[in-house]
């Protein structure tokens, strides 16, 4: 009969090996145990390169995934940035000048009889935000509006931004002065790249008001 000898020596080499997926899923537990971006902050976050045309306005920070709201974190509300302080209102465009292609009020053969918001003539693919905070109600194709957002303001007015290339919310969507909207475009009933800017009294189309005016209230100077 052969006898076996079992060595008492532990065999370091596969003790070791053995130890090392537990680092692994330590690890992989952590990552799970991360909190997961809301429904809201998930639609908000911009594409992650902005144009290298775009001229941002003096003191505005370009958007950022880690970032998506400028001067805040993607937890705070509307209104809650800079500790609280409510933020002021802005352009629906982060540029420093743009061409008015089309202003509000010309007569032509739209359905109003005349221009219903103002043009801004921007390259294609140019970030487009919102003026002040509200909640998204449209977001998607509108017609001879092409793809458009139009956000229902907290003092009631809804503001639209037309014939876009790109939409980042939906419909539901909290968003604040400087939430990236989508990119401007050419869709729609459109002649050219462009932003059109239009600010209603009431959803309906026909009870639109002069949008360079409505930011002016809010002290911003559109043009």
């Amino acid at each position: 009969m052969t006898s076996t000898v079992t060595s008492s020596k532990p065999r370091t080499g596969t003790a070791q090996r053995r130890a090392r997926p537990l680092a692994g899923i330590t690890l992989t537990a952590a990552l799970l145990a991360l909190p997961t971006p809301t429904p809201a902050q998930a639609d908000s976050l911009p594409e992650p390169s902005i144009p290298k045309t775009v001229t941002p306005v003096p003191g505005t920070p370009s958007p950022s995934l880690s970032s998506p709201w400028p001067g805040g974190s993607a937890g705070e509300s509307a209104g809650e940035a800079g500790g609280g302080a409510r933020r002021a209102w802005v352009r629906p465009l982060a540029l420093s000048r743009v061409r008015v292609s089309q202003p509000y009020g010309v007569p032509g053969s739209w359905a109003a009889g005349y221009h219903t918001g103002i043009d801004l003539a921007v390259r294609e693919g140019t970030p487009v935000r919102s003026v002040g905070p509200g909640t998204v109600v449209h977001a998607g194709w509108a017609g001879a509006y092409g793809n458009a957002v139009t956000v229902r303001m907290t003092d009631g007015k809804y503001t639209l931004f037309a014939h876009l290339s790109r939409v980042f919310v939906r419909v539901g969507s909290t968003v604040r002065p400087g939430t990236w909207l989508g990119r401007s475009g050419n869709t729609g009933r459109s002649t050219g790249p462009h932003l059109h800017f239009e600010v209603r009294a009431q959803r309906g189309y026909g009870t639109d008001i002069d949008p360079v005016r409505y930011l002016a209230r809010h002290g911003v100077r559109l043009v």
